[in-house]
């Protein structure tokens, strides 16, 4: 049936030159149209968009470090939006370096509030971050002292990758509490003051920050202000009864709470905070 229709309708075409001449100029209407539509594209693909057409990588996706807070579980994405909100960072990245402290603490035996407690301190969340003496990324470690444990992630510039990062800087902070024997120890070894009297108030900030996000990870309605102890500076020579006050109010302070400073009736020589990790190198004598 098919194949007469087809032959009857050619045979009624070529009796009819009018409605042949109809229907050819029809088809070459809508070819011309097909044609000026190509050659539209072909124009937008010449301006801004065409040009980032030309550099499109749908692979890209994949060098992101970000997660969506809807895959965290309720610890994780209360922690994850109260940092976002307290460093004004997207809660993507964020949720995606959450996942990760919880992963890689796990492993390490080492609580993931920790974790983030000493990414917070060290830079605020800022993969990019470097010290005047080089340390580098989230964690803000020594890069060149700890090329080896860059090498396995493909060399130094994995520094700059936020997930590696954290991953190295665990690794070193472990090996810190480990060389020291204790969490406060191991945080001034951390930053560099090993050597020296005094941290600058390094661990009492990362431990006060980490109690707030215990607070949070517990379903806490924190306020994202909450504020850090100051820098404890000390004295050259201090007289026995500061020492004594000091060391009674340090006691009786719960983590978080800034303690009261010590009366002295006049200004007393002061210490410098020690340099920021001055090559790390002091303090991770053996350490690799």
């Amino acid at each position: 049936m098919l194949g007469l229709v087809a032959v009857v309708g050619t045979l009624f075409l070529m009796g009819r030159a009018d409605v042949r001449a109809t229907l050819e100029t029809q088809t070459l209407s809508w070819l011309m149209e097909r044609a000026n539509l190509r050659a539209s594209a072909s124009v937008d693909a010449d301006g801004d968009d065409g040009q980032l057409l030309a550099m499109a990588e749908p692979e890209a996706i994949q060098r992101a470090t970000a997660t969506n807070p809807a895959e965290l579980n309720r610890q994780q994405a209360y922690v994850a939006y109260w940092i976002s909100r307290r460093y004004n960072v997207a809660p993507e990245p964020i949720s995606r370096l959450v996942q990760e402290a919880w992963t890689v603490g796990h492993h390490m035996n080492l609580e993931p509030t920790l974790v983030l407690a000493v990414m917070a301190i060290e830079s605020g969340f800022n993969p990019f971050a470097q010290s005047h003496v080089g340390a580098q990324g989230l964690m803000q470690v020594m890069t060149r002292v700890h090329q080896d444990k860059y090498e396995i992630f493909g060399g130094q510039n994995a520094a700059f990758d936020p997930v590696t990062n954290l991953r190295v800087g665990v690794q070193v902070l472990k090996d810190c509490i480990r060389k020291a024997g204790s969490l406060e120890g191991g945080l001034k070894y951390y930053v560099g003051a090993a050597n020296l009297v005094d941290d600058g108030g390094y661990a009492a900030k990362v431990l006060a920050e980490q109690a707030y996000l215990r607070q949070v990870a517990n379903g806490v309605k924190l306020p994202v202000t909450v504020s850090l102890p100051q820098a404890v500076v000390q004295a050259e020579v201090p007289a026995a009864p500061a020492v004594a006050a000091k060391a009674g109010a340090a006691a009786a302070s719960p983590a978080g709470v800034q303690p009261a400073a010590p009366v002295a009736s006049e200004p007393a020589p002061v210490q410098t905070a020690p340099a920021r990790r001055v090559e790390q190198v002091a303090m991770l004598t053996g350490i690799r």
